[in-house]
């Protein structure tokens, strides 16, 4: 069996329904419209982001998605991007860890975080004026270190270096 190519002028129409799978907590769906997508149009930055999004929506369940985001995002074209999407590879991998639970979950997760608001604290000089995703998604990744057990983050280099 083969695969059929997706027709150039189905993109748009492709992405809209990868995003609807996503939003139906289908991703596994959503990630192969993305593939579909990049088949025919390999440089596609809506289909790249929006398959970094399907992936880590399958980080709880899909070993592999982990280090196939990490790898999309740092190819992105746009340097702003590389770095959001990198830290939103890391939260969201935090917050899976969160909800996987187990012993030293929490101490896993804020290493996680901490690599998020890294890549965050880069991005943020690099954003277009209006802007601030970079900046709610580090208050969000802040606010979860703070209700992680144990989140003594003062004494961490990658944070001192933020301030």
């Amino acid at each position: 069996m083969y695969l059929k190519p997706l027709s150039v002028d189905a993109i748009p129409s492709a992405l809209v329904n990868a995003e609807r799978y996503r939003f139906l907590n289908e991703p596994g769906e959503a990630e192969s419209i993305c593939l579909d997508v990049l088949a025919v149009s390999p440089a596609n930055q809506a289909a790249r982001v929006m398959l970094i999004l399907a992936l880590t929506d399958q980080l709880l369940d899909e070993p592999g998605a982990l280090p196939k985001a990490r790898a999309l995002a740092a190819e992105l074209d746009d340097a702003y991007e590389r770095e959001y999407y990198a830290g939103l590879v890391c939260e969201r991998r935090a917050r899976a860890q969160v909800a996987r639970g187990g012993h030293g979950s929490s101490e896993v997760a804020r290493e996680w975080l901490k690599d998020a608001l890294v890549h965050y604290d880069k991005a943020e000089p690099l954003r277009a004026p209006g802007n601030d995703d970079a900046i709610l998604r580090w208050n969000a990744c802040v606010r979860l270190i703070e209700q992680c057990p144990e989140s003594d983050v003062s004494d961490d280099p990658r944070l001192l270096m933020l301030e």
